[in-house]
């Protein structure tokens, strides 16, 4: 169970870490080659899902290495279902039919949360 928790958050937390890094620190010109959507929401608000991801990457690996908050793990990782499921809305609705790295990712998610209760 541990070991999959950790192929699993491990992957997860590298998507996030980078994909939310990317969100924090570029402008919009260089997000819009790769996330369409930034052109239709405000760059505070693709800072803070930036901040977010960033946070709930930090939230699925540290609190389980340190024993401290192991209850952050699983609200993170049920944090990017919910997330990853806003996205699929939002693409949808901007008519992006390319969803099945959200669903993928929701997916992965998803697995994650029951392993990450190992700590409670």
């Amino acid at each position: 169970m541990n070991v999959a928790y950790w192929i699993l958050a491990s992957l997860l937390a590298l998507f996030y870490l980078y994909g939310g890094g990317v969100k924090l620190v570029r402008s919009r010109d260089r997000l819009r080659p790769m996330m369409a959507w930034v052109d239709s929401t405000p760059m505070p608000a693709v800072r803070a899902i930036g901040l977010i991801e960033v946070l709930g990457a930090i939230g699925l690996v540290l609190p389980p290495l340190t024993g401290i908050a192991p209850w952050l793990a699983p609200a993170a990782a049920i944090g990017f279902v919910v997330l990853q499921i806003g996205a699929t809305v939002v693409h949808l609705r901007l008519g992006d039919r390319r969803i099945a790295l959200n669903i993928a990712l929701v997916a992965a998610a998803a697995v994650t949360v029951w392993p990450a209760t190992t700590w409670l």
